[in-house]
């Protein structure tokens, strides 16, 4: 019979390793499942959050913007052209380079000592034979040669005038007016203001032209962009970025005592041959007429002619040829605060013109000029201003200020340059 085996029981030993082994697998799987539990309980928590805060927050776009971010985005898709480009676009056809030719005329230099040597008299003081055949000494012709100047300016009238400074063109015997199309057309000089330092020029040719728009310098505040557009050193249609740097600079302040300016000071880099171009705000409008630029210490300060103040001064070169600048013979200064404060209103007269309207008129050294035509003065600007309005030969009411007491004295402007003659 075959006989039936029956295992041989484990050693005790083996049967203990076997269970340890199975109840530490267990231990460590009970630990497994509590650490999965865990994480389990912190990756539903952080979805939770999640959840609510996109319940909170309007849906996304794939740009990451909100739909009605995304539906203006739509309608005015993102471009890398700065305000600028767009100003720039609006004004810069208009701008113009200005080139500029006259002679001069200058005495021929003779040689020496050849042209001693063929003196006569020369030859006969020192006792040297006579040249044969010589003819008589004639005088010396002058020499003629052609100086050549450059300039910006631009159209601010489509019957084609051009706006630009007098030293640009003064004493000009030719103007040539060129445009960033390439074309180039002949410019005659209707009319120019040394004192201002503003010229009007009219294109010869057919238009129609560019115009640039013109804006209100009055609403200016510092701080304002301003782009100045020009052909500093023959570089045509530069555009410069700064800022509003200062408003209502007296030229007298900066050491120009030929002038009679109120100018707005800009850090926007204006260079040789930026003159006459024009200033412009963030909307590509006119502001100003670029005329200055401080060179040595300080530069990089450049300086605009206000355009309303331009407007007023056109205007007369236009109608007349010239300007006509009242005055009353004096010379202003602000008045300083107290103990470093702010300006007091008001025009302090620093001298009086002696023979002119103010001294006629009773006007003294050290009088406050408080208000002009009944209006209040702030500072010396108002002052011009109310007596550039005036014109030549129209009665002002001053009052001053004079030791604690107001008084109204009437005073008549003459024209600068029958003020200058006396």
């Amino acid at each position: 019979m075959g006989s039936i085996r029956v295992p041989a029981p484990a050693p005790a030993r083996a049967i203990r390793d076997h269970r340890s082994r199975d109840s530490s697998r267990d231990q460590r799987s009970g630990h497994d499942r509590r650490s999965h539990d865990r994480r389990s309980r912190v990756r539903l928590a952080a979805a939770g959050s999640l959840g609510l805060l996109l319940a909170i927050l309007p849906p996304l776009s794939p740009l990451g913007q909100a739909p009605a971010q995304a539906q203006s985005g739509a309608a005015a898709p993102l471009t890398r052209q700065s305000f600028v480009a767009a100003a720039v676009r609006r004004s810069g056809p208009a701008v113009v380079t200005i080139d500029t030719e006259r002679t001069v005329a200058a005495p021929r230099q003779r040689g020496l000592p050849g042209a001693m040597l063929q003196d006569p008299r020369f030859r006969q003081f020192f006792g040297l034979p006579p040249i044969p055949n010589q003819q008589p000494s004639q005088p010396s012709r002058p020499s003629q040669r052609t100086v050549r100047g450059q300039g910006s300016g631009v159209v601010f009238q489509a019957d084609g005038l051009v706006l630009t400074n007098a030293h640009v063109v003064e004493e000009s015997d030719r103007v040539m007016v060129g445009f960033q199309s390439g074309r180039r057309v002949e410019g005659r000089v209707v009319g120019l203001d040394p004192i201002t330092d503003l010229a009007v020029v009219r294109l010869q040719g057919s238009g129609p032209w560019p115009v640039a728009p013109l804006g209100n310098s009055d609403t200016l505040q510092v701080g304002d962009w301003a782009i100045a557009v020009g052909n500093p050193f023959g570089l045509d249609n530069t555009v410069t970025l700064g800022i509003i740097s200062s408003l209502n600079r007296n030229a007298s302040k900066l050491g120009i005592t030929d002038k009679r300016l109120e100018l707005i000071q800009t850090d926007a880099a204006i260079n040789p041959g930026n003159s006459g171009g024009p200033l412009l705000n963030s909307e590509g409008e006119v502001v100003g007429i670029n005329t200055l630029v401080r060179s040595g210490p300080g530069a990089g300060l450049g300086f605009a002619i206000p355009i309303n103040r331009v407007r007023r001064i056109a205007e007369q070169l236009i109608s007349s040829g010239r300007v006509s600048h009242p005055m009353i013979g004096v010379s202003l200064d602000a008045l300083e605060g107290e103990a470093g404060g702010s300006r007091r209103p008001g025009a302090l007269i620093r001298t009086v013109l002696p023979g002119g309207p103010a001294e006629r008129a009773g006007l003294r050294r050290g009088d406050v000029i408080v208000a002009v035509a009944g209006r209040p003065v702030n500072s010396p600007t108002d002052v011009v201003a109310a007596i550039d309005g005036a014109g030549v030969g129209r009665t002002l009411d001053v009052t001053v200020n004079r030791e604690g007491r107001n008084l109204v004295l009437a005073v008549v402007p003459i024209g600068m340059e029958t003020l200058m003659q006396r």
